[in-house]
């Protein structure tokens, strides 16, 4: 147990390293999750020079898979509640109130997932400032990303964030090429700048600054634009990396939460269901089928299905224009 001061020195990109490296000895489960990554395929499309590639990840069916509907929820134990953790799974405590797990069904050579002490429902809004802190405190080594409870968070009743390798998501080494190519510059007040991004797949809000207060302002003003005074929380996932003592905050704005081909029925079926790492750029199919029928067009349409429109893009653009 590390107290506040301890907590204050610790290298978190550091010890999240080596609490893999440790629950790789120790944990069988997890050493499987990470040995199946050495047998994963991988397909590499290209759209005007974005990449997006396709993972075939057999590891990751019951993620892919989960239902999310309240009913099924209700009838299963928290996987992120402590008390229902595996007893071979450590944690390192970061904060007060959260604690950094391995996932031991990887996507990245390095997967953890940071899930609160507290069981309670998986919100951004009131967590922001957790999120951007957690970016900055593990930013030396990894991006950090948010699925929403309706977009790809395999635990809605449960506040979490994950994390991996930097690098990994083609959205990571891409984001200058795809700024200059597809940005446009809708503010920049108070160390703030905010961008639109239409690629021609993905429909997104960026924040770039080294100002933490104003920053959390900016999102926290984003956040009651987007949600339009609704109570319920907007369709979306976030990737934040930070950089040289700056933040860049992408919202991947979403109108769907799974294709239509999701739920089509023996070999119409494609089990792919977008969250943060394949808007990303990294697409995971669980299914070898799947991974193989793959193509550009059913990416696009994939994407063209789960994200808001142009029209509705430059809506929300308008309204963000209009903040003092």
């Amino acid at each position: 147990m590390h107290s506040f001061i301890e907590q204050l020195k610790m290298n978190f990109s550091e010890e999240s390293k080596r609490l893999l490296e440790k629950q790789l000895e120790d944990w069988e489960l997890c050493k499987t999750g990470y040995n199946s990554l050495l047998s994963v395929e991988t397909k590499i499309f290209n759209f005007n020079d974005i990449t997006i590639k396709v993972q075939f990840n057999p590891g990751r069916f019951v993620s892919t898979s989960a239902k999310v509907d309240p009913k099924s929820i209700n009838n299963r134990k928290c996987f992120l509640c402590m008390q229902n953790l595996p007893p071979e799974q450590k944690s390192l405590k970061w904060k007060n109130d959260y604690t950094i797990l391995v996932n031991p069904f990887p996507i990245f050579p390095e997967h953890f997932t940071i899930p609160s002490v507290f069981h309670q429902p998986q919100k951004i809004k009131s967590n922001i400032e957790i999120f951007l802190q957690l970016s900055r405190d593990i930013g030396e080594r990894y991006t950090v990303f948010y699925n929403g409870p309706k977009c790809g968070a395999s635990a809605p009743d449960h506040i979490h964030f994950q994390a991996g390798i930097k690098n990994f998501m083609p959205i990571d080494y891409q984001y200058e090429l795809i700024l200059n190519k597809s940005g446009n510059l809708i503010m920049n007040k108070n160390s703030v700048k905010v961008f639109s991004v239409d690629d021609g797949l993905r429909k997104c809000i960026v924040f770039e600054s080294n100002n933490y207060v104003d920053l959390s302002k900016k999102l926290n003003e984003f956040l009651n634009i987007y949600s339009n005074g609704l109570d319920e929380e907007p369709m979306m996932n976030i990737i934040s990396c930070y950089n040289n003592s700056s933040w860049r905050v992408i919202f991947f704005l979403r109108r769907k939460h799974r294709p239509s081909h999701f739920f089509e029925e023996g070999e119409k079926q494609l089990m792919l269901s977008p969250a943060s790492v394949d808007v990303g750029g990294v697409c995971i199919t669980p299914l070898e089928k799947d991974f193989v029928r793959i193509d550009a067009d059913t990416i696009k349409n994939v994407f063209s299905e789960v994200f808001i429109t142009s029209e509705e893009l430059n809506k929300l653009c308008d309204k963000i224009a209009e903040q003092k």
